[in-house]
């Protein structure tokens, strides 16, 4: 899962993040919530973190496909890098994230999470157009998504990945 997960004794957390679009050019985002709060929410994008000698991309394919059942995607370039802390579920983690683009025409099909953290931590997954993004007053992370997904409907992908502003909460 995305916002979860650690790297026991050393080291933040390194995770694979899926910026994943449809042949609409809308955006699949995850519905999550504090197990302890449900009443604190945030949407964001499918992933998580690297297992074993696991390489960033196959971790990009793996949890995709275990959060949303999405198998047949196109895996394009890294668009974004960040390094973010966040509190959740009774502790601080520590993340390094790529976000990959991947487009699909497939469905997603919800779950409700893999693991027993994502069964008491998600509750949904939706497509967002970008004028959605841009209107919610939800929680969205990245913090930025809908201009930077704004920046890379109308410009394509950069040509070397953007290192996003540190993300502490």
């Amino acid at each position: 899962m995305g916002e979860t997960g650690g790297v026991e004794g050393g080291g933040p957390r390194r995770a694979a993040r899926v910026v994943l679009l449809d042949p609409d050019d809308r955006i699949l985002l995850l519905h999550g919530y504090e197990p302890d709060d449900p009443a604190t929410t945030w949407w964001f994008t499918p992933g998580g973190g690297l297992e074993g000698d696991e390489g960033w991309e196959e971790a990009a394919r793996r949890e995709l496909a275990e959060e949303t059942g999405i198998t047949e995607i196109e895996l394009g370039p890294v668009l974004w890098t960040r390094r973010c802390s966040f509190p959740f579920d009774g502790r601080r983690w520590e993340q390094d994230e790529r976000y990959y683009l991947a487009r699909t025409a497939q469905r997603p099909t919800w779950s409700g999470g893999g693991t027993e953290l994502e069964r008491r931590s998600l509750s949904g997954l939706r497509w967002w157009t970008c004028e959605e993004l841009l209107a919610t007053h939800e929680t969205v992370y990245p913090t930025r998504l809908a201009g930077l997904l704004r920046a890379l409907l109308d410009e394509g992908p950069p040509s070397t990945p953007v290192l996003l502003e540190t993300e502490r909460a």
